[in-house]
């Protein structure tokens, strides 16, 4: 009775799978094929520094939104400031790109500063989050060089006027893009959005608000054309850095480019005290080039280097040198000074953590008071080979030894020709005084 119930009940379900499967393909092929007809919008994060490896990773958003067609490329920006270089590279590309681009400035309570403010007017859109700001775009002079007051203000004029001209470009209010350059001038969200004109062109929460109020906009390109953004139920595509990308960034931070160089520093010298090691020397080697790299991209103070550079100097110098803890003290001085002073920027974002500083100071002191310390102890050590290893070894007086006749003793494993200054007995226990040549001088031990 139980096995055809068994055998019908198994027919039912498959049968129910079939229908569902039949009934069901239809549906996923027109899902596939509205999913198709939807806008794409490509969305890239930029959250740091811009330095080369951000204006690449934006460089290449664009690039793929361009062969892919997109309906718009949204740069989420959130960043201190950066490179005028670096900047430049990345508004050439947008105001070339075939895809219109929008700049927000988002999450609530980020900025977009320095920088971040010029590729904001760049962009077709500009969009703040509640609680953002945008401005305070004055030039600042790296690499630790003393500039003059006209240089100083032939570069602050230059970025304003690049300012001005994107402004204008964009309609976008002119006069507050020169002050935010010459005056560092800020602008919350509320200030840029209620100015006349503006300065950003609309205020969104978060992402998909955004791309609600953008549906149907007309936006003026930077060549005089117009396009039509549709991005009601767009699909966004989240374009992420690569590896590569994400591994550079990270080592342009200035703390992990500040330990690179410490750990690079540490791996060399101690090659050079025990050469033939390898693996210190190469993995020190290494991080030394890498931690060049973050500093060609990063404003490095010279003299905070060679401040460095001087205070480890002083700690090997305490090795060979005897000054009673003084060289040590100038070298983690010297060490601590240098470092923060390493990096020339007032964007804390660019500065070295002061945790991070003198931890790594302390260790190069302690690692130099110890080998210190078991330099003193090895001058200490009785010598263990050469002549001078003989001296104080115990023996025997193979011989009677006198003051004017020579004797022989067993000491060390070896038989020597000894004198004494006092008459030794044959088979009395000696100690050996001193070594001259091939003699022994002993005395009765």
């Amino acid at each position: 009775m139980a096995l055809p119930f068994m055998r019908r009940l198994t027919g039912c379900l498959i049968v129910a799978i079939g229908v569902a499967a039949v009934g069901t393909a239809p549906l996923t092929g027109q899902a596939k094929e509205a999913d198709a007809d939807r806008p794409v919008v490509h969305e890239a994060v930029v959250d740091g520094v811009i330095q080369p490896v951000a204006a690449e990773y934006m460089i290449a958003a664009l690039n793929r939104a361009d062969a892919d067609g997109a309906a718009l490329v949204v740069f989420t920006l959130r960043t201190p400031g950066g490179l005028v270089d670096s900047t430049r590279a990345i508004v050439e590309r947008m105001l070339a790109a075939k895809t219109p681009v929008a700049v927000f400035v988002a999450p609530s309570g980020a900025r977009a500063a320095s920088a971040g403010f010029l590729i904001t007017l760049a962009a077709d859109v500009a969009a703040m989050a509640p609680g953002t700001h945008i401005g305070a775009a004055h030039p600042v002079e790296g690499g630790g060089q003393k500039t003059d007051e006209t240089m100083a203000k032939k570069a602050a004029e230059d970025v304003a006027a690049y300012a001005r001209t994107l402004a204008t470009r964009r309609h976008r209010n002119v006069t507050m893009a020169g002050d935010a350059v010459i005056e560092s001038r800020a602008f919350t969200d509320g200030e840029a959005l209620e100015a006349s004109p503006p300065l950003v062109d609309l205020v969104a929460s978060d992402l998909p608000e955004l791309l609600k109020k953008l549906d149907g906009r007309q936006v003026a390109r930077f060549d005089g054309s117009s396009a039509v953004l549709h991005t009601a139920d767009a699909r966004v595509v989240t374009v992420e850095m690569t590896s590569r990308q994400r591994l550079l960034s990270a080592i342009a931070d200035p703390n992990i480019a500040y330990l690179l160089l410490s750990l690079g520093t540490l791996g060399l010298t101690i090659e050079l005290w025990s050469p033939g090691a390898v693996v210190p020397g190469v993995v020190g080697g290494l991080c030394l080039l890498l931690a060049f790299f973050a500093f060609s991209i990063l404003p490095v103070n010279y003299a905070g280097l060679m401040l460095i550079v001087f205070g480890l100097l002083l700690l090997v110098l305490e090795i060979k040198v005897t000054s009673f803890g003084l060289l040590t003290v100038g070298g983690l001085v010297s060490l601590i000074l240098g470092s923060m002073m390493l990096v020339d920027s007032s964007i804390p974002e660019l500065q070295i953590s002061l945790r991070l500083i003198v931890p790594i100071a302390l260790g190069f002191t302690a690692i130099a008071a110890m080998l210190v310390r078991l330099a003193v102890a090895a001058q200490r050590q009785h010598p263990v080979t050469g002549p001078a290893a003989m001296v104080g070894e115990h023996g025997e007086a193979l011989t009677a030894i006198d003051a004017d006749h020579e004797g022989t003793v067993v000491t060390h494993g070896e038989i020597w020709r000894a004198i004494a200054p006092e008459p030794i007995p044959q088979g009395s226990r000696v100690l050996v005084t001193a070594v001259d040549g091939m003699q022994l001088r002993v005395r009765r031990d």
